[in-house]
Order: C-alpha cells, then sequence, then structure tokens
C-alpha cells in the first residue's frame, strides 16, 4: 500500500468529520489491515475524549476527539434508581497527522 498524501489526508479529515464516532471508527478499521487502535476514549481534558488510529500501510495516524454530554433520565419502575445518567457523545474535532515515515 501507497502512503497517503496531503491530498489524501486533507479528503479523509473531510469526509470524517462529517461522520458520527462510531461510523468514523469502523470506516477507520476497515481502511487498513494493518491499523491498531493507540488509546480508546482517553480522557484528555474535562468532557473530552480522544480515540487515536496508527494507519501503518498508510503513514497516517488519526486522532478523534469526542464530546461527552451528560443526560439525566428519570426513572418510574419500582425498585430502580428514580434518577439515571445517559451519556451522549458527539464527534467534534478530527487529527489526521503523517507519520515520521510518511514524506508524501
Amino acid at each position: 500500500m501507497a502512503y497517503l498524501n496531503r491530498e489524501e489526508r486533507e479528503k479523509l479529515l473531510n469526509e470524517l468529520i462529517k461522520m458520527k464516532a462510531p461510523r468514523a471508527r469502523g470506516k477507520l478499521r476497515r481502511m487498513d489491515p494493518k491499523v491498531k487502535l493507540a488509546y480508546l476514549r482517553n480522557a484528555q481534558e474535562s468532557g473530552e475524549y480522544w480515540t487515536r488510529y496508527e494507519l501503518f500501510g498508510l503513514g497516517t495516524v488519526v486522532t478523534l476527539v469526542e464530546r461527552s454530554d451528560e443526560e439525566q433520565t428519570f426513572t418510574d419502575k419500582p425498585g430502580s434508581a428514580s434518577v439515571r445518567l445517559s451519556k451522549d457523545y458527539t464527534l467534534t474535532q478530527v487529527m489526521v497527522e503523517p507519520m515520521p515515515e510518511n514524506q508524501t
């Protein structure tokens, strides 16, 4: 496989930023058979989670930045907690960078 050049990385960035986070992660896993998940939803700042994929066959590192929003839901079921917290993750930023060996 050939490494991604600057134009191809920009095209990938524009495609990923329009997607929801699970779809973007799936696309990245299918792009390269040598893909490696560096970390998944690593808390970098309060309420901000980073996921990084290293695409060795394409010479590219992709970082997805998600923000979480907590939402309280109330339940009336007997024997369960009356308040439940649910998190909703939204993709806010995508970073596509070349690896050091990628000179294109």
